[in-house]
């Protein structure tokens, strides 16, 4: 087992050709193949990080919220056989016996702990055997054909459904007690003026995007999943976006001015939950004597940094800060096209800065760093209607439901969207510093319940534009 004091996390080589985040359509075959082994090691490098800790870490439940993380681990092997080893390969079932153990729709996350599960010396054999076989079915695939196996398709969603899986195994680590078990460097700060003396400045608080028609979603993304498709034109009235998300500054000043106390903030929903729970600020904030701001981060007790966008936070607290500061939350297709939309050729682009895939200069993914960047850190990847930061740090609060495109078509199993559409959700967009590359674009959609705060989700407003705005 690691040491726990100098266990540092996993990075990953987003820049090189095997770890690259998805093909390109019609990419040859061969280059595919080698790009899919390289994204299915990183993904477990990055799950051995997560689970190299002792047993009682391991098979403890941190919170009701989460599975224990050798639940996690031998589910990811689960989905992995599933898919890769019996469907794509063709193969024996392995483990038939452990199927229903790891089905996340027979058992609650609070009751997983007493499930007779693996151990974790199983599990990681079990999840060891399933990638031998998983890269004997690549090998033999021919990545082409079935939709299933079209440009690796399966492969691209076990890729994504372990990095998932990954971040809520780091969203477990945070919630865990007791001393750090995971270290990484602190984000870049934004760039410096020519004389390095000070930041450059932020510029603009706000964008103006211009009404018109935008295409949202896609239908020729190669490992997009059923929900993010098919691609549709919307025609999306003119608004306003912050350019930044909204820092902790800024959120402690709508405590401090007594934001928790106050209904008027609140929808009823939310004021409901915030008196039921005793919600006094985000999660794993605490004061001090003095009145100064603290949080628990990973196992570390430090200052808030009041220039990084705030986290942990749930929808209603989201929508109560917008509320109080005279705005709202961006609608989901609002996000979308502050994100993709070029003015100047009025295209959809891939990545909020272009068609190019993710680097450690355009945002902040991949666990690099165990916390947000600050506003500004990442200027290579700001949109090209100037948003910044739309990829990374935070997921962001949508107002916005969970609802199928205009003709969604589920693929390939209903119990990834199809049985959430409806239900008590709001949408999540952008990813977090704990989401890997391979696993967001601007057109994946997230969604989760809006008392949800363990998740790494942040805020970014919006607003309606003022009479002398709309024909600027």
């Amino acid at each position: 087992m690691t040491d726990p004091v100098t266990e540092t996390p996993v990075t990953t080589a987003s820049t090189t050709p095997s770890a690259r985040p998805a093909p390109r359509p019609g990419e040859d075959t061969e280059q595919l193949r080698t790009r899919v082994a390289g994204l299915l090691e990183r993904s477990r490098a990055r799950s051995a990080v997560l689970t190299d800790i002792d047993e009682r870490e391991l098979t403890t439940q941190h919170s009701p919220l989460m599975s224990p993380l050798v639940w996690d681990l031998a589910h990811i092997g689960s989905q992995e056989e599933l898919w890769l080893v019996r469907d794509v390969g063709g193969r024996e079932p392995l483990r038939p016996e452990i199927d229903g153990l790891y089905d996340a729709f027979q058992h609650t996350r609070s009751s997983r702990v007493e499930l007779p599960l693996l151990t974790p010396s199983e599990a990681r054999t079990y999840v060891g055997e399933v990638r031998e076989k998983a890269l004997d079915a690549l090998g033999s695939s021919p990545l082409r054909g079935r939709r299933l196996e079209h440009e690796a398709f399966a492969f691209g969603m076990i890729v994504q459904h372990e990095q998932q899986h990954d971040e809520t195994m780091l969203a477990t680590h945070q919630l865990r007690a007791g001393a750090p078990l995971l270290h990484a460097p602190a984000p870049p700060r934004p760039p410096m003026s020519p004389g390095g003396d000070h930041a450059v400045p932020l510029g603009a608080a706000e964008v103006l995007v211009p009404g018109g028609p935008f295409t949202q979603g896609t239908s020729t993304e190669p490992w997009a999943l059923d929900n993010e498709r098919p691609a549709h034109v919307v025609d999306v009235p003119a608004f306003v976006i912050d350019t930044y998300p909204v820092t902790n500054g800024q959120y402690a000043e709508f405590v401090d001015a007594g934001g928790y106390d106050d209904p008027r903030y609140w929808t009823e929903r939310g004021w409901a939950h915030v008196r039921e729970q005793g919600l006094v600020a985000p999660l794993f904030w605490q004061r001090d004597a003095s009145g100064a701001w603290w949080r628990r981060r990973f196992g570390v007790v430090e200052q808030i940094v009041p220039d990084e966008p705030v986290v942990h936070v749930t929808f209603h607290e989201a929508q109560a800060f917008a509320r109080w500061s005279g705005k709202r939350l961006p609608t989901e297709v609002e996000w979308e096209k502050a994100a993709r939309f070029d003015p100047a050729t009025g295209r959809s682009r891939r990545y909020p800065w272009g068609d190019d895939e993710p680097t450690d200069s355009h945002a902040n993914l991949d666990q690099r760093h165990l916390q947000p960047a600050p506003v500004g850190a990442y200027p290579r990847g700001a949109s090209a209607l100037g948003v910044h930061q739309m990829i990374g740090d935070v997921w962001e609060w949508c107002d916005s439901g969970w609802h199928p495109y205009p003709g969604f078509e589920m693929f390939p199993y209903p119990e990834y969207s199809e049985v959430f559409f409806g239900g008590d959700y709001a949408v999540l967009r952008g990813g977090s510093f704990g989401t890997d590359a391979s696993a967001i674009r601007t057109t994946f959609r997230n969604w989760d319940h809006p008392v949800r705060r363990q998740i790494f989700s942040g805020i970014r407003l919006a607003r309606d534009p003022r009479p002398s705005e709309r024909g600027a």
